[in-house]
């Protein structure tokens, strides 16, 4: 009960903000969605009886008109879309695409509140730490901005600034999505596939270690570590005194875009040396360290001078665990042997089949797809493969047969695709599955290692230990409840909520049909009997009693042709 308590009084907190997205959403064209989770309740009332009119035609699709919204409602929502961009598995390929064109670049907010968030964070004034701040920002996106600057000592940095207010925003607009996206499931039952609430908590714990800087400089030191020992790859230095949850300063990487071919090739640096080398230290990432730079775009990858690359914002980062870094070498080795029947073992190793999947017939149907598809490349070189075209095959196939696609092997096919187009820029006959290659092959072997055997050995042994030690009691407990009759079995009614709201809303239907009745009724005794003043010749209170009655009527007749149950 207390819960319910909170939940309602954050709910009438944000009551504004919820009024903005309901706002956004009917201009859009979404009122039916809208009326569909009772939302219409926040509006006022001649807003109210606007959205109950027929929906009118729209020029965009579903999927465009969604981007449009997400767009207008401000940053958390341009983020979520983001995310939702990397899951065609849940929402469709049609609004992945779409969402894959928001970009979140947005206005730069003043200098004078770069000053001031420098000046609370650090506790004095910037100027006893700089020797100077670039006034212009390098870059401004939705959550923070960067600026250049040199420190005292004439160390040239990068300040990364929150956007002031940000953080309490985007609590905001969390609570009210997880506000609708409970809605979604009680009052939408079919949404119930797509996991809205699933989607919201992801969305919540991605943003939350986003908007904390002191998590980007912790990714930003285990870079520097990973790669110590690279002298082709440079990960900027974070200065622990200057680092706080809403600012981080860093050591300032010169060099140009990745994708600037011109100026590389103005710098005489060998393209194809440089595509060598970036995707050489994401498959170590992928295939030997299980951590990786998860937001590769243009703009977070830099060429220096002396042709080292540099990587920067680590905002965004993906995890593999082991397994998962097995089964994604073993595929490469099975796609390399055309071993079909191992390609599929892997998929379901990954764990992308669900419980409720027959393996069998799984194994049958998928093996015969992915042969269809694969055969036709084993008769292109290396090179002329489309890595993209490849991905993007097998994430449909996923689809198709409702595959569960963990979050980070998601991430890991974004970085793919764009690594494959940065490569190819660079060098249109860049041999992509090559560099992958030595790192799959090595992971394989390391499989055969003693150490790993003993391990793995070790971990089943401690797995079927617990299984043996927990079974009898767990039997015994079983048994003592069927003894005593405390059994309980479980059902939860799929669409109950909605058929009470439909029952409840005909019902209100129905009574409003009578009170309308009424009023007519009355009017017409009160016209008869010709009392009080006339208008038209007609009794002023019997004509005000057939207006209101008009009105009524005509609100209850666009209510039902708006929901299309007429």
């Amino acid at each position: 009960m207390l819960l319910e308590v909170l939940r309602l009084k954050r709910f009438y907190k944000n009551i504004n903000r919820l009024r903005q997205v309901v706002n956004v959403f009917i201009k859009h064209g979404f009122g039916y969605f809208v009326e569909q989770l009772n939302l219409h309740r926040v509006l006022p009332l001649r807003k109210r009886i606007r959205i109950l009119g027929v929906p009118p035609v729209m020029p965009h699709s579903i999927p465009e008109r969604l981007r449009l919204a997400f767009a207008e409602l401000g940053p958390s929502f341009i983020k979520l879309a983001q995310l939702l961009a990397s899951r065609p598995d849940l929402i469709t390929k049609a609004y992945a695409d779409e969402f894959k064109k928001l970009q979140d670049e947005v206005p730069p907010f003043p200098f004078d509140d770069v000053l001031k968030t420098l000046r609370e964070e650090m506790g004095v004034d910037p100027w006893d730490i700089f020797d100077y701040i670039e006034k212009r920002p390098v870059a401004a996106a939705s959550i923070a901005q960067v600026h250049y600057a040199t420190l005292k000592d004439g160390s040239p940095v990068v300040i990364k600034v929150q956007r002031p207010g940000i953080k309490e925003q985007i609590e905001t607009d969390i609570s009210i999505l997880r506000t609708l996206s409970t809605l979604m499931v009680r009052y939408l039952p079919e949404t119930e596939f797509f996991n809205p609430e699933g989607i919201v908590e992801e969305f919540s714990r991605t943003i939350t270690r986003e908007l904390d800087f002191t998590e980007e400089a912790k990714n930003m030191c285990r870079f520097r570590r990973n790669f110590e020992r690279n002298p082709n790859i440079v990960i900027p230095r974070p200065y622990p005194e200057y680092v706080s949850k809403r600012m981080i300063v860093m050591e300032r990487i010169e060099g140009v875009r990745i994708d600037n071919i011109d100026a590389i090739t103005e710098m005489g640096l060998n393209r194809t040396e440089i595509a060598r080398i970036g995707l050489d230290a994401y498959f170590k990432m992928f295939l030997e360290d299980g951590f990786f730079h998860a937001d590769p775009h243009p703009g977070n990858i830099f060429v220096m001078p002396d042709g080292r690359i540099g990587l920067v914002d680590f905002g965004i980062v993906g995890w593999l665990t082991p397994d998962i870094m097995e089964s994604i070498a073993g595929a490469l080795v099975a796609l390399v042997r055309k071993d079909f029947d191992a390609l599929v073992d892997q998929y379901i190793n990954l764990g992308l089949v669900t419980e409720d999947v027959d393996i069998e017939s799984f194994k049958r149907d998928f093996k015969n797809d992915i042969r269809d598809f694969l055969i036709p490349l084993y008769d292109l070189t290396l090179s002329e493969i489309n890595i993209a075209q490849y991905m993007d095959t097998l994430l449909n196939m996923a689809i198709k047969y409702r595959l569960k696609i963990p979050a980070d092997l998601l991430l890991l096919d974004k970085c793919l695709l764009i690594l494959d187009s940065i490569g190819r820029e660079l060098d249109p006959n860049f041999n992509f599955i090559s560099i992958a290659e030595p790192y799959a092959t090595k992971l394989m072997r390391s499989r055969y290692n003693p150490k790993k055997i003993y391990e793995k050995f070790e971990r089943q042994m401690n797995e079927l230990t617990s299984f043996a030690t927990a079974t009898p009691r767990q039997v015994q407990l079983f048994l003592r409840k069927a003894l005593k009759d405390e059994l309980h079995l479980k059902m939860t009614p799929i669409g109950l909520d909605r058929l009470i709201r439909d029952i409840d809303k005909s019902t209100n239907r129905i009574a409003f049909s009578i009170v309308v009745a009424a009023i007519i009724l009355s009017s017409s005794i009160l016209t008869l009997s010709g009392t009080g003043g006339r208008i038209f010749d007609i009794p002023l209170l019997g004509l005000t009693g057939f207006v209101i009655a008009f009105v009524m009527g005509l609100w209850l007749l666009i209510s039902i042709i708006r929901s299309g149950r007429l």
